[in-house]
C-alpha cells in the first residue's frame, strides 16, 4: 500500500484509536470496541482495512479467539511546504544495516544484542536521544530545503517557479525521461521539455540521450 493510500485509511481517527490500544498490548475484538465505543461489526470492519494493509495481523488463541496485534513498526513522514507535497512511508530497516552508506549521518551507538539489562536501558536512553537529535536535524533540513528551493525559483528564469523547482527536485533521484517527469510533477510532457530547454541554456541540466539530469558541479 502506497503513502496516500495509507494517510487515507488512518485519516479515520477510529483506526488510529485502535492503533494507539494495539500499541498497548494485543487484544480481542470485543476489548476493542469497548475501548472506542462502537459496535463490534464496525471494528470488524475497520479491522479488516488495517489487516489487509499489512499494519495489524491477528492470531487465534487456544480458544479459538481470534486477537490483534502490530507485528512491526512502520513510520509515515507528511512534507508540506510552498514547493512541495509529499508523504513517505518505510518499515524498519534491517539491524544490519551499514551506516556508514549515510554519508551525512554519524551515529555513535553501537548494536549492543544480549547485553545485560543496564547495557539495554543505556541503549534505551542513548537511541532515545539520538531519534530526537534525528527529528531536530529533519527539521532544520526541511526548512533549509525550502529556502533554497525558494531561492532556486528566484534566480532561474523558466517561466513557472514552482514547477521549475518541482523539476529540479524531481531529478536529484537520477535522470529522467520527459514523460517520466511530467507523471512526477503533474505537468504536460510539452511543457516540461520547455523548461528542461531553458534550464539546460542556464546550463542547470544537460541532455543524456533520451533522458535529463542535473548538471554535475
Amino acid at each position: 500500500m502506497d503513502s496516500a493510500e495509507l494517510l487515507d485509511l488512518l485519516g479515520n481517527a477510529n483506526r488510529r484509536r485502535i492503533l494507539r490500544l494495539l500499541a498497548r498490548k494485543p487484544c480481542y475484538v470485543t476489548e476493542i470496541s469497548e475501548y472506542i465505543g462502537v459496535s463490534p461489526k464496525a471494528v470488524i470492519d475497520h479491522l479488516r482495512k488495517l489487516e489487509s494493509a499489512g499494519l495489524i495481523e491477528s492470531r487465534v488463541d487456544e480458544q479459538r479467539r481470534k486477537y490483534f496485534y502490530i507485528p512491526q513498526g512502520f513510520r509515515l513522514e507528511v512534507s508540506v511546504s510552498p514547493y512541495e507535497y509529499g508523504a513517505k512511508s518505510a518499515y524498519p530497516a534491517s539491524s544490519g544495516l551499514d551506516l556508514d552508506s549515510c554519508q551525512h549521518l554519524s551515529v555513535d551507538i553501537e548494536p549492543n544484542d544480549g547485553g545485560d539489562l543496564d547495557e539495554l536501558v543505556t541503549d534505551l536512553r542513548e537511541l532515545e536521544r539520538l531519534r530526537n537529535e534525528l527529528s531536530l536535524a529533519q527539521r532544520w533540513v526541511q526548512g533549509r530545503l525550502t529556502d533554497v528551493m525558494e531561492e532556486l525559483g528566484e534566480r532561474i528564469d523558466g517561466g513557472d517557479d514552482r514547477l521549475v523547482v518541482e523539476i529540479l527536485l524531481a531529478l536529484t533521484d537520477g535522470a529522467a525521461t520527459p514523460r517520466r517527469l511530467s507523471r512526477q510533477v503533474d505537468a504536460p510532457p510539452g511543457l516540461v521539455v520547455e523548461i528542461l530547454r531553458v534550464l539546460e541554456t542556464q546550463t542547470v541540466v544537460e541532455r543524456d540521450g533520451d533522458r535529463w539530469r542535473l548538471v554535475e558541479r
